[in-house]
């Protein structure tokens, strides 16, 4: 509880499907490799991904399925669904801002992007490792703030 610690998942898969004249209609189905943490600290991510943590070895993925999708305001989405981390889900709220506006890339794909962000309490995922410091305090914080930097395309045809 020092600093904050930054981190990434390097293997994401799923799909969104954004419906631009019905965002009722759009959805995310998306799993994370639990395997894949990378904070850039080899020790840290070892641990990470024991038992202590995310126990990847039993709990390979992180999923959220979403269950409903509003607007919030301009350029803004709330999209409510499913996450799970160990084996226990939790409904949660990402905010959305985008998406940004269409680009056609040199492959002639079109291209939205955005960010959902929200934060969750760790222990309510099961995530309860700790140890005291001796100045006082512990050395991992209770919440956990998630940003997802998505980019989503359609092909052409």
């Amino acid at each position: 509880m020092i600093s904050s610690v930054r981190g990434e998942f390097e293997k994401v898969t799923g799909k969104i499907v954004y419906d631009e004249s019905d965002v009722t209609k759009s959805s995310a189905d998306i799993a994370i490799e639990t395997a894949s943490i990378n904070t850039r600290v080899a020790k840290r991510d070892e641990h990470l991904r024991s038992p202590d943590f995310l126990d990847v070895a039993k709990y390979p993925a992180i999923t959220f399925r979403s269950k409903r999708v509003e607007k919030a305001g301009d350029g803004t989405l709330k999209m409510t669904g499913d996450l799970t981390i160990r084996g226990v889900t939790k409904e949660v709220v990402l905010t959305v801002e985008g998406p940004s506006p269409e680009i056609k890339d040199p492959g002639g794909n079109r291209r939205v992007g955005g960010q959902a962000t929200t934060k969750v309490g760790r222990k309510d995922f099961g995530l309860v490792w700790n140890k005291s410091l001796e100045t006082g305090g512990v050395v991992v914080g209770d919440e956990v703030e998630i940003t997802i930097d998505v980019e989503i395309y359609r092909k052409p045809g």
